[in-house]
């Protein structure tokens, strides 16, 4: 019976030590981590340069979001036949466009333009207008804004689609205004191994693996590559849908999902290491108080001149 209370106690202790450690390093990181060296440091994140204000991922709506004073332009990439890399959501143009095309189907001088009304994804029944519908390459972002941080959605997984980029952020010297990656671990993988200078974002399979270690308490002790943590929060995808049509089942995943990955002490640690949270995308007041309040880096927005009469107004 004594050897039992004894190894009853030996586990005991064990595991009071490990959560004590787990506790502590959780708020203070710095005992164990060295913080990231943050090249940048974004509030203001322009979601395809503002996607309800202009259209979305073209000049206008960069020249636009720039001029009010966004912190970050958000664009995503494609390769075309010709190997030119060009701002776009998506590979198949059908919806941007109208023409049933893929990108990589077609020489760049062979794109059609964007149609003159798009809706805008994260905002119901909304959509935006604009004249300039030029599908624009990445250099001429790159040459407009050479001071503004640019965050890359490579949108396939292509390797050569990722030289280039890479290639086009080392000519213009942009290193350290970059941060590139894709929910895809494999994408993840191959941009930090073509060009380490760029900081990486969490794919998704690495995002799942940050919520576990979360809540075992191991997040404390594992070093990560990773300087940018972006994600989405799930209870925007209420505002999307018709929510009397969810089933109840759906509406709860939704709920677990956000309160699993929407948690302040998650945030704060992460931060304290130099790793930037940035939330999207949300077009709301109450979103954006919601996740500046849980300790986000920044948020990603539809409508640049809402979130910047937002932030004048919530105190840093």
């Amino acid at each position: 019976l004594s050897s039992t209370m004894s190894a009853t106690l030996y586990v005991l202790s064990t595991l009071g030590g490990y959560v004590l450690t787990s506790a502590l390093l959780l708020k203070c990181p710095g005992l164990l981590h060295r913080p990231k060296r943050q090249r940048f440091r974004c509030r203001h994140i322009s979601h395809r340069g503002g996607a309800g204000e202009n259209l979305e991922n073209t000049m206008a709506a960069f020249h636009h979001a720039v001029n009010i004073g966004t912190d970050m332009l958000e664009l995503d990439c494609h390769l075309t036949k010709d190997e030119q890399v060009v701002v776009s959501h998506d590979e198949n143009l059908k919806r941007s466009t109208g023409v049933d095309v893929n990108i990589s189907d077609l020489k760049y001088s062979e794109l059609p333009p964007y149609l003159c009304k798009l809706d805008v994804t994260f905002q119901k029944e909304s959509h935006s207008e604009g004249k300039d519908n030029r599908i624009p390459l990445l250099k001429e972002v790159f040459e407009a804004f050479p001071q503004t941080p640019v965050n890359i959605d490579i949108k396939v997984n292509n390797n050569v689609l990722i030289r280039k980029v890479s290639e086009l952020v080392s000519q213009y010297k942009r290193e350290h205004l970059t941060v590139w990656g894709n929910v895809s671990y494999e994408v993840v993988s191959k941009c930090l191994k073509e060009n380490a200078d760029i900081p990486i974002i969490f794919c998704l399979q690495r995002v799942l693996l940050l919520l576990g270690l979360f809540y075992t308490g191991l997040l404390p002790f594992i070093p990560f590559k990773e300087e940018f943590l972006e994600i989405p929060m799930p209870s925007i995808i209420l505002k999307l849908k018709e929510p009397e049509k969810m089933s109840r089942s759906q509406k709860f995943i939704i709920w677990l999902a956000d309160t699993l990955l929407m948690r302040k002490a998650l945030f704060d640690h992460l931060t304290a290491r130099g790793i930037q949270v940035y939330i999207w995308v949300l077009n709301e007041e109450q979103e954006y108080k919601r996740a500046f309040d849980l300790g986000a880096t920044g948020v990603m927005t539809d409508y640049p001149t809402k979130l910047k009469e937002f932030l004048h107004n919530y105190p840093v």
